[in-house]
């Protein structure tokens, strides 16, 4: 199994560069491949912030890479509920702390707007100090 990084992610959902994104597809069809966490939530800010992608548009290509039959994704269920969570207006890297923090008994931060959000989604209370 190969562990791919974020541009490899980003050519192959992108193909901004053909010669990279055809390099990126025989990477991913050539054997089992592992996608990290932090691999995932680079490329949702490339594509976000680099590339203008929409909230759903980001959900469904990383939905779509996470559910190629050689991938290996870490911690599929928090990413699916991150997932879920940014489809419903929050923004990714917060849902994916919340969605890792899930073993804890609460979720501690500063941020009213993300601590408002999660209220009626997480199963730990997001508290502000």
């Amino acid at each position: 199994m190969r562990a791919i990084d974020t541009n490899i992610v980003v050519r192959l959902l992108t193909a901004d560069d053909a010669e990279q994104a055809h390099a990126a597809r025989g990477i991913v069809e050539a054997g089992d491949i592992f996608l990290g966490v932090t691999v995932l939530l680079e490329a949702e800010w490339v594509l976000r912030a680099g590339y203008g992608f929409a909230p759903a548009q980001i959900v469904a290509a990383l939905r779509g890479m996470a559910g190629l039959p050689n991938m290996t994704v870490e911690a599929p269920l928090q990413l699916a509920t991150a997932l879920d969570w940014l489809e419903g207006g929050m923004d990714f890297a917060d849902a994916l702390h919340l969605a890792r923090s899930s073993h804890c008994s609460a979720f501690v931060t500063f941020d009213q707007k993300f601590a408002k959000r999660a209220e009626a989604l997480a199963a730990i209370p997001v508290t502000i100090p």
